[in-house]
């Protein structure tokens, strides 16, 4: 799987960085480097670049698999299972790297992270003895940027786009004020691609 507008071949042999973004999924041309990049992307370059043969691709993909189960969750549950089974998951992968100590650094953030209750109260739904709970953020940041890089790429891979899961997603952001606010220019992008289709269905 190679990717050729995600970079410029002819820069290959100087900037190793334009061949790796040749095995991530599109829309990471205008990506400068490893830090600004999503962790969908860093994932596809250990999974289809053989250069990372020394990892073991079965941690790799079982990450991609928690990963996936969460990103097309329309409303972002899991449960206590699942968050075990991902956290052994990325455990293993880590422990691929620990010679490099930038990955062991931010391996410990992750885990603690990880470690962190992450259950959401959303007011008007959840209740504790029939009473409304006060005061709860409706969704924490770290859901809030797992769902934006859904968002961006269900946005940008258009040959692949699940348009019914963006349709779900729009609604869901479209129920909550602060998300719908928060979420703006991707709201305006799914509502101008639906005219689009609508369009294209009266033609």
């Amino acid at each position: 799987m190679v990717n050729w507008g995600n970079c410029r071949p002819q820069l290959w042999n100087q900037d190793h960085w334009e061949l790796a973004k040749a095995y991530m999924p599109r829309g990471q041309a205008g990506v400068k480097g490893a830090e600004l990049c999503d962790a969908s992307a860093l994932l596809n370059l250990l999974n289809f670049c053989s250069h990372f043969n020394y990892v073991d691709q079965h941690c790799v993909r079982e990450v991609i698999r928690c990963r996936n189960e969460l990103m097309h969750s329309c409303e972002m549950r899991v449960c206590d299972q699942w968050m075990r089974r991902y956290q052994v998951s990325i455990q293993q992968l880590l422990q691929q790297f620990t010679h490099l100590p930038e990955v062991a650094a931010a391996g410990q953030q992750i885990l603690e992270m990880l470690a962190v209750d992450l259950s959401v109260l959303v007011p008007g739904v959840d209740r504790v003895d029939g009473s409304l709970l006060e005061g709860v953020e409706p969704i924490s940041q770290w859901e809030a940027d797992l769902l934006r890089e859904r968002l961006q790429e269900l946005l940008t891979d258009t040959d692949t786009q699940d348009t019914e899961e963006l349709l779900r997603l729009r609604d869901f952001l479209l129920a909550n004020r602060d998300l719908s606010d928060q979420f703006s220019s991707e709201l305006q992008t799914i509502t101008s691609m639906e005219t689009q289709m609508r369009r294209r269905g009266r033609e």
